[in-house]
């Protein structure tokens, strides 16, 4: 008997079909849904447990996003054959998933929670990424589970001057906007994507745009809610809270911590002093038999510190340290600071700073990509650490996490979007950023100082990027907001809003946008942009003073490439059989040697540190792949004698007969003791075969013609 499902279906503007359906797969989890687009198919499902840990004062939520190879019909590589941890590309799924779920549940809803998102089938047309968080929130809606949803995501995408809602893969490489956008029915939650030097206006006009889509998808959620008796939730009750405890320490400590506060003191770590000094002596006036419960005192005292802050910027129009609204900290850099690396930068704007590597590589560089939907090789890749000590913290290094993960995407997107085009750049390009300091966007200390190294490793890019984190403190009862440029981490905790925004000096080339409070008008939102790029435009005027366009010429220490196109024919040749040849060229010259076919020719990239070690393999190469021409003169060896003659190796791979004849202007009798095998001798291309293709050599053309005697 089969499962009595029940289904909702989205219909987009050009007539394609999202179909939410539930009741027929994995009925023992808190909430299930398969998400169907054409033969593209999720399975998302959500299971929390009843009750909060005891002392957990936050939502202990995990989001999974994971592409079975079977979906596509591939088997995993490797020795184990079976899916693995998450790679990085499901991983910057399961991040947008979550930062756009993660906001919709109540503040006081502390229970674990899994979310899973699996796809289960795929179609070339379809990019399932921007309908994992439809899914993700179709099955909380089928739930019983406390949220304030539905939401959903939408890619928009600006190809040929019109905005597409999730467009198909091969449209997408058109595109010069391209957005992942989240959000509800009210609002906007998430933002993350990329553009080729967009403007401010078109930034806002793909968000409304998108947002619109969103607003159909959450309706129909909420009429799937009703279809399965869903719309009432369950009770809980994970927090206890003692309103008194509350209202004494708001009384007691509120003005000693705007006093603090209103110091505008710039050091993080003095305002940390002086703040966790009031806790101390709070603390110490309830005396030592208090019955109050430490953790709710902690919570509380950072709830009212939070809000003696927001009012402080709210009120005053200034900052924690002390800044105007739109004021960028103080910045220096400095490039060439690791002499040994192929690039490097220094950037340091207040108390964040990033060291940044630039390394040149070949071809045989290149990264792997073998994932169930996505794969082939990566060129340009950049990597973002972020040690405990940039915070001050004593923590191990345990590898990348989800944050460094997306972090290090984000400035990857900035600075992809100004490299050269893969055929003026032979390169495999890897920035590495190293954080060392960090009370801010590091992120965006990444995106400068990946741009310093670029221009340090001598790499042409279109224009230097810059980035820049803004927030926002709003009060939603007055209306009354200010726009922060150049967050400090404490603003950013403190806020309603982290919105990162790199570009050049004509327009957006990333962004990342999380919203911690209801309803941003446009309006405000084009003003964070605006201001955003008043921020970005003074940030890449310092990093100008120190190095504005890429060096003319590469390190000393960095490979030199050179390029050379043959005919497909003669690639054979020039890898010889079993690669004997281009092994021998690479061994003795020193340099590393790559050859492809490409558009039905045969493209050779040599690359070497050595100007001799160059020079050496480009003329072997042209040695090979040079055609021979009637009338040149050549070096030959003499390979085999014969009665008739002599064959000579005169070009590498290219043999021709010296006829006894054309030996000498004498005749010649035989060959015995005329010429020895491996002789070097001087030879002339007089002819070629037109039927057989095989040459012809003179040496006696090369000789004086003996007088002729009377």
């Amino acid at each position: 008997m089969l499962p009595n499902t029940i289904s909702k279906t989205i219909t987009l503007e050009d007539g394609r079909e999202i179909i939410i359906e539930t009741g027929a797969l994995a009925k023992q989890a808190d909430g299930a849904v398969i998400v169907k687009m054409g033969k593209a198919i999720l399975l998302a499902t959500v299971v929390t447990k009843k009750e909060a840990g005891d002392g957990v004062d936050f939502l202990p939520m995990s989001v999974d996003y994971q592409e079975k190879f079977a979906s596509s019909g591939k088997i995993p590589g490797g020795f184990l054959k079976r899916e693995g941890r998450l790679s990085d590309y499901e991983i910057l799924i399961s991040r947008m998933v979550d930062r756009a779920i993660r906001p919709i549940f109540p503040d006081d809803y502390h229970a674990d929670t899994n979310i899973s998102i699996t796809l289960m089938s795929y179609d070339e047309d379809v990019l399932p990424d921007c309908l994992a968080g439809l899914a993700a929130s179709a099955a909380l809606a089928v739930s019983d589970i406390p949220f304030n949803g539905p939401i959903s995501e939408v890619r928009v995408a600006k190809i040929d001057g019109q905005l597409f809602i999730n467009p198909k893969p091969s449209d997408l490489e058109k595109a010069s906007l391209e957005l992942i956008v989240a959000g509800s029915e009210e609002f906007i939650l998430m933002v993350e994507g990329e553009g080729d030097e967009v403007s401010e206006d078109e930034m806002v006009e793909a968000l409304q745009f998108g947002h619109e889509e969103i607003k159909k998808h959450c309706k129909v959620q909420k009429e799937l809610t009703k279809l399965v008796g869903k719309e009432e939730k369950r009770a809980y009750s994970h927090e206890v809270n003692d309103e008194a405890l509350f209202d004494k320490i708001k009384a007691d400590v509120y003005d000693s911590l705007y006093e603090v506060v209103s110091r505008q003191i710039a050091i993080k770590q003095q305002r940390s002093d002086l703040t966790k000094g009031i806790k101390d002596a709070f603390i110490e006036s309830l005396g030592e038999d208090h019955e109050y419960d430490e953790r709710l005192i902690g919570k509380y005292f950072g709830k009212v510190y939070k809000e003696a802050a927001r009012n402080f910027t709210l009120i005053e129009k200034k900052r924690l340290d002390g800044r105007n609204p739109d004021e960028i900290r103080p910045i220096w850099s400095v490039v060439d600071y690791l002499p040994s690396a192929h690039g490097s930068a220094v950037f340091t704007r207040g108390e964040t700073q990033s060291i940044t590597t630039c390394t040149l590589g070949t071809k045989l560089d290149e990264q792997m990509v073998d994932g169930a939907v996505l794969s082939g090789y990566n060129k340009f890749f950049l990597h973002y650490n972020f040690p405990g000590f940039s915070t001050g913290e004593v923590k191990p290094n345990r590898g990348p996490g989800r944050r460094e993960v997306g972090h290090g995407n984000l400035a990857m997107r900035a600075l992809k979007k100004v490299l050269p085009a893969p055929a003026d750049n032979p390169y495999t390009i890897r920035i590495v950023s190293d954080i060392l300091e960090s009370n801010g966007s590091s992120s965006m200390a990444t995106v400068c100082a990946g741009s310093l190294a670029l221009m340090d490793a001598g790499i042409a890019i279109k224009s230097p990027v810059t980035g820049i984190a803004m927030g926002m403190i709003s009060d939603t009862k007055t209306g009354n907001y200010t726009i922060l440029s150049d967050i400090l981490g404490d603003e950013d905790h403190l806020g309603d809003m982290d919105f990162k925004v790199t570009g050049t000096d004509k327009g957006i080339t990333a962004c990342q946008m999380d919203l911690k409070v209801e309803g941003l008008d446009y309006e405000v939102l084009k003003e964070a942009l605006y201001q955003a790029r008043k921020g970005r435009l003074h940030i890449l005027d310092e990093i100008n003073k120190t190095l504005s366009t890429a060096r003319p010429e590469f390190k000393p220490h960095t490979p030199r490439s050179h390029n050379m196109m043959i005919p497909k024919e003669l690639i054979g040749a020039v890898i010889g059989p079993g690669g004997k040849v281009i092994q021998e060229i690479q061994k003795d010259s020193g340099a590393t040697i790559i050859i492809e076919e490409v558009d039905n020719m045969g493209k050779i990239n040599i690359f070497s540190n050595n100007q001799d070690s160059m020079d050496a393999a480009i003329a072997r190469l042209k040695a090979i792949v040079a055609q021979p021409e009637i009338g040149e003169t050549y070096t030959g060896k003499v390979k085999n004698i014969m009665p008739f003659g002599a064959f000579v190796e005169f070009m590498p791979g290219k043999d021709g007969l010296l006829h006894i004849s054309e030996i000498k202007w004498e005749r010649l009798e035989s060959m015995d003791g005329v010429l020895e095998s491996g002789e070097e001798i001087a030879v002339k291309l007089i002819d070629v075969d037109r039927k057989t293709g095989k040459y012809k050599l003179s040496r006696k053309a090369l000789l004086p013609k003996p007088e002729r005697k009377d």
